[in-house]
This record gives C-alpha cells, structure tokens and sequence, in this order.
C-alpha cells in the first residue's frame, strides 16, 4: 500500500517456477493472499524450447520486418501471465516483479503479446534476483545528478558510434551530470567520481560488454584501458553513497547463470545499486541511443523507473519517437555512419524488447 500512496503504481509480484510436468505461478499482490496457478501444458521441456525459439525469432538479423514472433509470443502469453491476469484486471495491478526460475531469466517479457498488444503496453515490468535481496523502498530520482561514461572506439571490438551522442545526451537537459568518454573512461575515473563527489545517484556505462556462462573472470564490462570482470564488479564502491540506478547500456548485461543470476545486473543489486537497467542481447548501437534519450526523458516526468521504461518502448514500437527524437535537441550532430538509421524501423522488438529494470521498479 505504501509504494502505491507514493507512486500510484500498484505492484504485483508473480514467481515463476518451471517443474517437469508444469509450470507453477505465484502471484503476489497488496491486498489477499497468494494465488497459485499450475499450467500442465507449460512443462519444463515444452516451455524451454519455447523461450529458446521465441529469443532466436527476435533477435535473428534477417527477420527483423517480419512479424514472425508473434504466434511463439502469443503462446508464451497464454501460459505466463493469461491463467493471472483475471487477477491483475481486478485488482487494478500496473506494475509487474518477475522472479523467475532457471532458464526464464533471459526471456524479454516486454514483447509477450495476448493477441492484441504487448504485454508492456499494459504493464510496467521488472525482474528480481530473490525478492529477499531487493531494497523495496521508493526514491524519487527527479533532482538526481547522473554519471555518464562510455567509449565508442576499442582495439578488439567494432566502434559504437553513438556513444558520444549518447552521453552528451543525457547529461543535458532535463538532466544535470558529468560524462567521460574514451580515455577518460576508466575505473579509476569511476570510482573517484563516486567516491569523490558522492552526488551521482544515476550512473551510465555504454559500451561493450560480454557475458560468459560459469567463466566470472571472463565475463566484463570493457573500460578504455581495461576490463571490469564480473568476479571483481561487487567489489566496488556501489554504495558510498547508493548508487539509485545503474544503466548498461552495454549488450547481454542481464544475462546471468546459476552463479550470477541476471547477470552484472543482478551483481549490482545484490552489491547495494536499487535498481539497473540492463540489456538481454547485443542491441543495435543507434537503436539504443533512441531507446535511451527517451527513458531519461520519461524519468524526469513518470513517478517510477520501470514506467519510463515503460514508455520508451512504447514509444519506439509505436514509431513515435525515432533519431529524429534525438537529432532535434539542440547541440546535438550525428556521426554520419548512424544517417541510415533515420530511416530505419525500430518498432520490431530486437530494438526495444531487450533492455529490461533489474531490482527495484521504483
């Protein structure tokens, strides 16, 4: 009740657990006890395979104008959310916590679809690591001050291009902060800005990263002159001041295995970060620089992170915000490798479906 007096979100916390023979929901909400639903038809098999396929169709370069994915989204959406969605309506439920079992926690929840819409036109979505772990208290982030760095040339990686534009982006208008690009962009600089300054309650790091299944030392974040590996990332300074939210703008960082669960997202939950913003695949350089000016902007505006989320998706698969979004600001020029984008279709779920709240939702 309190989150929804401060926010006027009302949550709903669904658990979902994968059994051999079927699928076990939870659904937890403010008011009643908990409701348990049981789909024999999602057995574990069946339901793997499905998420598998439903990942594959989306993020595959060659049907990116098709609309493959939504007969394999519809069925998803008939055993995740329908057998409690009733529940949802009645209770006037807009804000759904996912905490999920093994092999769920890389599906893009955002693009299900009940055959008429995407389940984030209808809900605001998160995903927990164990709900124990989550700091469940709300802060508003409106006079927040943001850290931004990134690098958008590397040695052994391709170029992202948009990364300046990203960065000069969000540490202007309506935002106020500090970004470090290049160079600049190193750990050292990172924790002396945290540490030094203690007033950066948004941290942004965008550029590349790799995840890698049971290998800690070989999954990282890259830094100008070094890599940031998951076995080192908890160690950081994350909470000297909190660190509110962190944003990965970096591809597959909410990926995770049995001992990083969701990745360095979920590490930076577990390390005291309230929330982050992370991604499920490797996601196209200029569709994530729209994507982001749009979630900074509804974060100045909308009481809480998963519902700029939220609408910047819906922005993108409604084609109502583009690089022209961007472009129009002021100050701001793009390279011109990204000119073909401004007339590329970003409304296909490999662009918006990925970047996903891990933790807090508000």
């Amino acid at each position: 009740g309190k989150i929804t007096n401060q926010t006027g979100q009302k949550p709903g916390l669904i658990y979902m657990l994968p059994r051999s023979h079927q699928l076990e929901l939870v659904l937890i909400t403010p008011e009643g006890k908990p409701i348990h639903k049981r789909v024999s038809a999602a057995n574990k098999q069946a339901l793997l395979s499905l998420v598998q396929e439903f990942i594959q169709t989306i993020t595959h370069p060659m049907r990116r104008h098709t609309k493959d994915y939504l007969p394999v989204a519809q069925q998803l959406y008939q055993w995740m959310i329908e057998p409690v969605e009733p529940y949802l309506k009645t209770q006037g439920i807009d804000n759904l916590i996912f905490c999920l079992g093994g092999g769920l926690r890389h599906l893009p929840f955002a693009a299900l679809h009940d055959g008429q819409e995407f389940l984030v036109q209808k809900y605001s979505l998160a995903l927990i690591p164990a709900f124990k772990l989550t700091d469940t208290v709300y802060s508003d982030l409106k006079n927040s001050q943001v850290l931004a760095m990134g690098a958008s040339e590397f040695n052994d990686h391709n170029p992202l291009p948009a990364v300046p534009v990203e960065l000069s982006v969000i540490t202007q208008y309506p935002w106020q902060g500090k970004s470090f690009l290049n160079k600049d962009f190193t750990l050292t600089n990172l924790q002396w800005q945290l540490g030094y300054h203690k007033n950066f309650q948004i941290l942004h790091l965008a550029t590349h990263s790799d995840f890698q299944a049971g290998k800690p030392s070989k999954s990282y974040i890259q830094f100008w002159n070094s890599k940031l590996t998951l076995d080192t990332f908890a160690q950081l300074r994350w909470h000297s001041p909190a660190v509110e939210l962190l944003v990965l703008s970096a591809c597959q960082t909410a990926i995770g295995d049995k001992e990083a669960e969701l990745g360095f997202a979920g590490l930076a939950v577990r390390a005291n970060v309230k929330s982050a913003v992370a991604s499920l695949w490797s996601v196209s350089d200029g569709g994530t620089l729209v994507l982001m000016n749009e979630f900074y902007q509804s974060l100045k505006t909308v009481p809480i992170k998963a519902e700029a989320l939220r609408q910047a998706q819906i922005g993108m698969l409604k084609q109502t915000v583009s690089l022209a979004s961007v472009t129009d600001r002021p100050n701001v020029s793009l390279p011109p490798e990204l000119a073909s984008l401004n007339y590329e279709d970003l409304s296909h779920p490999y662009y918006w479906a990925a970047f996903t709240v891990v933790g807090n939702p508000w």
